[in-house]
């Protein structure tokens, strides 16, 4: 009997445990779903966001591109006549005109054929002149006085090439520039053909960008462009835009484009490696507003302003970039405050809250008065 009522209570206590294990979720007593129900029934609270505003300003559209400088005006200068160098007159760097005599060769062999050719043609001349008189009494033949005459043009331009070739002792600068290479020294015995110096020209520069087909209508003859080398990385060069190839080659789809630059200075020098911004177009009293605050997608160019403490997402036509900045073409007025600061989360029309406006300190930036001084 003992054991019997010992099993009996056994069994109470296992009933009384499963009873309240089955309570409701939901259940008034339960104080965490309690608590649950109450957060699900508040409103979510703003989104902190800064804003900033649109300017209007001047917005230049620019093509970059890269090429080494180079000039139009380039001769390699060599010996024309063979002889040995008996003197130099300049040296790699310095600037010379056309016409400029470099270095002279020795020239008396050459000399002394030319002296010989207008002796020959002296002596001619004057069996010419009496041929001549004697033509016209009759006593020489039409064909003698003919062929002397031809012997005597022969002779003539014997003389001619014999002065040319000493000429050509003085090696001269065929066109105005810099040496930038000397090939010779003094004694050096030079064949025709043998180079001799390199004449570089400066003044202008050139350079040839190749530019995708896609740029071929925003580019024109007279555009101006900026020129920056690394070489000297304070300072820009003018250029402008000398001539266009209407050419686009096929292999690389690209055409050439031909720039002048100008440098009074001469601190540029042909070989030094340029980056080019040639201006293609300028606007006046455009809109512009911070790039950040551009919320792309692949189908729409699209931001946030705030009106009346909620986030309105805005389509807009953009333009040019310029810098940090870019153009708004349309979906603008210019009065609006723009999302700059936290507009990657929003939706359009949720609630926000501006906490920083541009050129105004938040709470945190403003200074402690308490504090005793600047930190």
């Amino acid at each position: 009997m003992h054991e019997f009522r010992w099993l009996t209570a056994l069994a109470v206590i296992f009933l009384l445990i499963g009873l309240g294990g089955c309570q409701p979720a939901g259940d008034a007593s339960d104080p965490a779903a309690s608590a649950e129900a109450g957060e699900n029934d508040e409103e979510a609270a703003p989104v902190p966001v800064e804003v900033d505003g649109a300017v209007r300003d001047e917005v230049v559209a620019i093509y970059t591109g890269t090429a080494a400088l180079e000039t139009d005006e380039d001769a390699m200068v060599v010996a024309k006549v063979s002889g040995e160098v008996e003197s130099i007159s300049v040296e790699e760097g310095d600037t010379v005109r056309a016409g400029q005599v470099l270095a002279r060769l020795d020239g008396d062999r050459l000399r002394l054929e030319m002296e010989r050719a207008r002796a020959n043609l002296a002596k001619l001349e004057q069996e010419y002149k009496r041929n001549t008189q004697l033509k016209e009494r009759g006593l020489v033949s039409a064909t003698a006085f003919e062929d002397i005459k031809y012997e005597m043009d022969a002779l003539r331009a014997a003389f001619n090439l014999a002065r040319l070739e000493v000429s050509y002792t003085e090696i001269k600068a065929p066109v105005d520039g810099v040496v930038a290479q000397r090939f010779i020294k003094v004694g050096n015995t030079l064949a025709v053909n043998d180079p001799v110096f390199h004449i570089t020209g400066l003044d202008p520069l050139i350079a040839y960008l190749h530019v995708p087909e896609k740029e071929f209508r925003k580019l024109a003859a007279g555009q101006s462009a900026e020129v920056r080398v690394d070489a000297i990385p304070d300072k820009g060069f003018a250029g402008v835009i000398e001539r266009i190839s209407p050419v686009v080659d096929p292999q690389t789809g690209t055409f050439k484009v031909t720039l002048n630059v100008t440098d009074p200075s001469g601190r540029l020098k042909p070989g030094m490696f340029g980056r080019f911004n040639v201006v293609y177009d300028r606007r006046e009293d455009t809109l512009l507003v911070p790039r950040v605050a551009m919320v792309d997608d692949e189908s729409e160019h699209a931001l946030f302003v705030v009106e009346n403490g909620k986030a309105v997402r805005r389509q807009v036509r953009t333009g040019y970039p310029q810098g940090d900045q870019i153009e708004i073409v349309e979906g603008l007025d210019g009065t609006e405050e723009i999302v700059v600061v936290g507009q990657n989360g929003l939706k359009d029309g949720m609630d926000v809250e501006v906490i920083r406006r541009a050129n105004e300190q938040t709470l945190a930036e403003t200074p402690d008065a308490t504090a005793g001084g600047t930190r």
